[in-house]
């Protein structure tokens, strides 16, 4: 399968993959510029030339895979005696990450504001988990790329989430607010944690997770109220779009931050593909 055909099938399934492209290539190559490659997490499509070239680009493209790195990479390679190859030249890869999501949300409650706030997330890099136990508050239609989750027992969906997940808790009642509550925090390994409610929702929740013995930098963790502060209003639409406004800032925290990692010869790695207005910045 050539690498267009993979990137478009893989898209399709929703599985992220890593595009390799050469884009620079400087005296004997085994490919010219522009030579693309598909990396997925099981399979190779198309080539760059072979050799142990490919095999260390395959192998840096497995590592942002399992990484989950979305900022693109740039690496030269200089194909002599390091690299095993006979080409002598050298050669600059990019490396451009596909389908991998920024942050995997799982939403807890179907209510008016899990209404609103659903499709928003759904409109951004995100991978997201709508649960609730009542079939009936969901919509007619589900927006596109976010699983619907009916479950009893809600509380058991908590488990199933990889680590470093967002969770958003917004139920019908504030006993099963709690439970959610003190099952995510006993996972600990979560990036973000927001529960709808008020100032004194969360000093309730805050003395009963005490008594459960959970210490206060734990409970700190906690986003109660969640949302942006700034970003006023009651209304559904208003309070979702304060929420989303805080998962981005969350998983865009470090946005144009350069990783000051060496390249694969040693050399200073290349500046990340940034506007100019924003390479200043970083730099």
């Amino acid at each position: 399968m050539n690498w267009l055909d993979a990137l478009a099938e893989l898209q399709q399934k929703g599985e992220p993959c890593v595009l390799v492209t050469i884009i620079e290539e400087r005296g004997s190559t085994p490919r010219n510029a522009g030579s693309k490659m598909v990396v997925g997490r099981e399979r190779l499509y198309d080539t760059i030339g072979g050799g142990h070239l490919e095999y260390k680009a395959q192998q840096i493209a497995r590592e942002m895979l399992e990484n989950r790195v979305r900022d693109t990479r740039l690496e030269r390679f200089s194909l002599g005696a390091s690299l095993g190859q006979c080409c002598g030249g050298a050669t600059l890869l990019l490396f451009e990450p596909m389908g991998q999501p920024q942050a995997h949300i799982a939403v807890f409650g179907a209510g008016h504001v899990g209404r609103a706030l659903v499709p928003l997330l759904a409109s951004l890099p995100c991978k997201v988990r709508w649960i609730d136990s009542r079939e009936s508050e969901f919509p007619a239609e589900i927006p596109r790329g976010v699983e619907k989750v009916v479950n009893d027992d809600v509380v058991e969906e908590v488990e199933n989430m990889p680590a470093g997940s967002y969770f958003i808790v917004m139920t019908h009642n504030h006993q099963l607010d709690l439970e959610l509550t003190t099952a995510i925090l006993e996972r600990g390994d979560f990036t973000y944690y927001g529960l709808i409610g008020s100032k004194s929702k969360r000093a309730r929740f805050e003395h009963r997770l005490r008594e459960r013995g959970f210490q206060p930098e734990v409970v700190q963790r906690m986003r109660c109220p969640m949302g942006i502060a700034e970003v006023k209003g009651k209304l559904p639409v208003e309070i979702a779009v304060s929420i989303a406004g805080e998962v981005i800032a969350t998983y865009n925290a470090h946005f144009g931050e350069r990783s000051g990692e060496k390249s694969q010869d040693g050399e200073k790695p290349v500046p990340m593909l940034l506007p100019a207005s924003r390479r200043s910045r970083a730099n």
